[in-house]
């Protein structure tokens, strides 16, 4: 994906780096498949500020995503790579033969006129979703449900994936995004490839305003605060404010928060502390 340097014409486009978005195909999504979104400003139902430093932002719409890639045996076109504002990745629209039109998470390589099928076994080709256990072991995979039916849960985001290292009657074993390997239902989907858009993270939106249309509103730092606001402010002068934590007293560095006794935690060979 090309991404834009800008030239330090002007104080914000000094370090600006922007997406071209030379993948996207069309610009205005399909009528079936988008609802409108309300604002929250982080509030709850009575009005109470439960997220702190959200609100304004540009309106958006939400594109219905099929995240569980339920049409069975029927092959798909794809018709369109279009923009998500509501996600880091892009998103691809398919033409199902029966006349159906979804929206699915989009594969890097994925492109406009490639035909794409979800089956309980079919060819390893990007796009293609299909069980675990028939998966070529060290493939790369994304959009993996960790329960059949449960549609995607894990490597959604843009530019990330797992891959498939081992193979039994039952589980199948993945190394995540993350860096945790983890057993997995042999009989969950998962689609091959990547999910596109990976030099998402490489974007920086270079000013204060960007961040506004983003729903951000302006963050302030906590050794800046007062000791009765945060655990971390007051003292005299520049102070550090100790270690570092959140507002509730919770350390944000080497503190464990997981549950010992979890259920799944069985399903974990190695974690991501340990990568």
């Amino acid at each position: 994906m090309p991404i834009n340097i800008k030239k330090p014409i002007t104080p914000s486009q000094r370090f600006q780096i922007l997406n071209k978005f030379a993948e996207i195909t069309k610009k205005k999504p399909e009528k079936s498949l988008v609802f409108g979104l309300s604002k929250k400003g982080g509030r709850n139902n009575t009005g109470k500020i439960t997220i702190k430093y959200i609100g304004g932002g540009h309106k958006k719409k939400y594109r219905i995503i099929d995240f569980k890639r339920k049409k069975m045996g029927i092959p798909a076109l794809v018709k369109s790579i279009e923009y998500d504002p509501n996600r880091s990745c892009f998103i691809s629209l398919l033409h199902y033969l029966d006349g159906e039109k979804t929206y699915i998470l989009s594969i890097k390589g994925l492109t406009v006129g490639k035909k794409i099928l979800s089956d309980e076994i079919t060819k390893p080709k990007i796009g293609n979703a299909m069980f675990l256990k028939n998966i070529p072991l060290g493939s790369i995979i994304c959009c993996i449900e960790l329960y059949p039916n449960s549609g995607a849960e894990l490597a959604r985001s843009a530019g990330t994936y797992a891959q498939l290292i081992a193979k039994k009657e039952k589980y199948c074993t993945l190394k995540l995004p993350s860096g945790e390997t983890r057993m997995v239902l042999s009989n969950c989907l998962a689609t091959i490839g990547s999910v596109s858009n990976q030099d998402h993270k490489l974007l920086i939106s270079g000013k204060a305003g960007r961040n506004r249309r983003l729903g951000k509103r302006p963050r302030t730092r906590c050794v800046a605060m007062n000791p009765v606001d945060h655990g971390m402010g007051g003292g005299e002068g520049k102070a550090s404010g100790g270690h570092p934590r959140n507002r509730k007293g919770i350390p944000s560095h080497g503190f464990k928060t997981r549950k010992k006794n979890k259920k799944t935690n069985k399903y974990i060979i190695r974690t991501r502390k340990n990568k």
